[in-house]
């Protein structure tokens, strides 16, 4: 992973003197909140619901040991003894006091981590494949070029104040596990018909209260010209970007209302005029980020052995686990294994102070010291032996973290909904824990396959309800919760927006129609390996309406 460097350190370090200062001005009554709240958000800082909440940055979703263990302090001394893993491989204390932030900001400094860009108007924390570096099916490590778009970014004086944030997203392999498509600038790693690496470039997705999924822009942009090209992107949407209606303000809209061959034009025109400037990136300069990112020393190991096949055969339990939270590794004898933060019944994306520690050690034993945030809201043991899978099955489920279901229909992306955020309409952790109770019997989960499910407490959409097979989102009508259901969405190579099938359901009736829209696929399916949305996709929405409304 990339290793702060002097300069990396005195900027960090100057930051987080900064905002103490600033921070003492606003308890002394120096600065309002309307003035403290630029500065705050620059800092990560949010008011919300019932406190103010941190969002630490974890770009790309990478961090090592330490780092975790530094986490796990943190909840312990400064917030509730948790912390809460989000769609953007950040992490959030959702409790901490104002006074105390200064002091976590130092404290993270200490272990290369900051809260920088999570929030305001700018180039939010790049995020990647989670299991990037390790992934089977990859062509090139997607985290060199998120940590060269990192650096380029951070407190960029030209992008500092955009119309409306903005999220890049990165993709190594030809199967997308970090939504590209879903994002203000979504780049898949390509090579040529020649074998040259570079990227397939998307622009203008995104989900909130108008979603889209983005438009292909170009086919091929050599690796060198990516800050180039990136800035180009940049400069055309902060010059023609609204900023006289902040819901309108995003690029997607952009492209909805001036059209691609416009936009395009735009970008191909700038990007001609500084392509050959100080933004071109050399192979010397590719390589030296590459080292960052090497593979660490693993050891040959067997591909199988037959005590592990022994531990499956005797250890169902065991054996559910390796079928859903264990992937394919590049490196023979290796695998990367999910670990679930969503146990039956719990909060999706919440970990202990506790567990943060159980998964630090776990990592420095078993998985070269090495951990990832997926965007799904899990944690990722990028490198570990199979021949330690059952041993690391076992620390895991000590600490509560060996939920199999990876992928399955309780593997849900969450919201903090109206127990935290100010902006929600609903609650959504409710309703997950009990979609999760009732979905949750390792037999109900493998009868039903892979199927996603996302929930959203308000249009903002933070729990991509737009793009769950099954989406949820809570709306407020006149005082009570209801619950929108979308069918058919998608956030893969293959992304789509999901329809509204009609009318929301009550708290009380919303558990009961996703098992509704659950019992129709397995009806109609066509046997056990055709998924829900495969078999959506063939059978159109008006079976599951009919299901849900009957006649009206």
């Amino acid at each position: 992973m990339y290793v702060y460097d002097d300069f990396d350190h005195a900027f960090v370090t100057a930051r987080v003197s900064q905002f103490r200062d600033q921070v003492e001005r606003r308890l002394a009554g120096d600065l309002t909140e309307e003035q403290f709240r630029p500065l705050r958000l620059m800092n990560g800082v949010y008011l919300q619901l019932h406190a103010y909440m941190l969002r630490i940055a974890i770009p790309y979703g990478t961090l090592n040991a330490t780092q975790m263990r530094k986490l796990a302090h943190i909840g312990r001394t400064y917030d509730r003894g948790f912390g809460h893993f989000t769609t953007r491989q950040n992490l959030q204390f959702n409790w901490p006091a104002l006074k105390d932030i200064p002091d976590i900001l130092a404290e993270l400094a200490e272990v290369e981590m900051h809260a920088i860009q999570t929030s305001g108007n700018c180039v939010r924390n790049v995020t990647a494949d989670h299991f990037a570096g390790a992934a089977a099916d990859e062509i090139a490590d997607p985290r060199v070029y998120a940590e060269i778009l990192r650096q380029w970014s951070s407190l960029h004086p030209e992008f500092s104040y955009l119309p409306r944030k903005f999220k890049i997203a990165i993709s190594g392999a030809a199967h997308d596990r970090a939504a590209i498509r879903l994002h203000d600038i979504g780049l898949k790693v390509v090579r040529n018909g020649a074998g040259e690496i570079g990227f397939e470039v998307f622009i203008g997705g995104g989900m909130g209260r108008t979603p889209f999924t983005a438009w292909h822009l170009r086919e091929f942009l050599a690796e060198g010209d990516l800050l180039a090209y990136v800035e180009a992107i940049l400069r055309v949407y902060n010059l023609y970007g609204r900023r006289d209606n902040k819901y309108k303000a995003r690029i997607k809209i952009l492209m909805h209302e001036a059209g691609l061959p416009t936009v395009k034009a735009q970008v191909e025109e700038e990007f001609e005029r500084i392509r050959d400037g100080d933004l071109k990136l050399s192979e010397a300069d590719i390589g030296r980020y590459k080292q960052f990112f090497a593979l660490p020393d693993l050891a040959t190991r067997p591909t199988g052995s037959a005590e592990q096949a022994q531990w499956e055969k005797a250890d169902p339990v065991f054996a559910a686990w390796v079928a859903t939270n264990v992937h394919p590794h590049k490196v023979p004898g290796y695998a990367s294994v999910t670990v679930s933060l969503k146990p039956i019944g719990g909060v999706a994306g919440d970990a202990t102070s506790e567990q943060m520690d159980r998964v630090a050690d776990i990592a420095d034993r078993f998985a070269s010291s090495e951990i990832r945030v997926s965007h799904q809201q899990n944690l990722i043991l990028p490198h570990v032996a199979r021949d330690d899978l059952k041993a690391v099955h076992d620390e895991l489920a000590a600490a509560g973290l060996a939920t199999a279901n990876a992928g399955l229909v309780t593997d849900m992306i969450v919201c903090p909904g109206l127990d935290y955020c100010a902006l929600a309409n609903a609650r959504s952790i409710p309703i997950a824990q009990r979609l999760s109770e009732r979905l949750g019997a390792p037999e109900r989960q493998a009868e039903i396959g892979p199927l996603q499910i996302k929930i959203s407490g308000c249009i903002n959409a933070c729990g991509h309800h737009h793009v769950g097979h099954i989406g949820i989102l809570g709306v407020d009508r006149k005082g009570e919760e209801f619950y929108q259901l979308t069918l058919g969405g998608a956030a893969d190579e293959h992304a789509a927006v999901g329809e509204i099938v009609g009318p929301g359901f009550s708290e009380g009736e919303i558990v009961g129609a996703v098992e509704t829209v659950i019992d129709v696929y397995l009806k109609r399916r066509h046997g056990p390996d055709e998924t829900f949305i495969a078999a959506y996709r063939r059978l159109g929405e008006a079976p599951f309406k009919e299901a849900l409304y009957g006649g009206e």
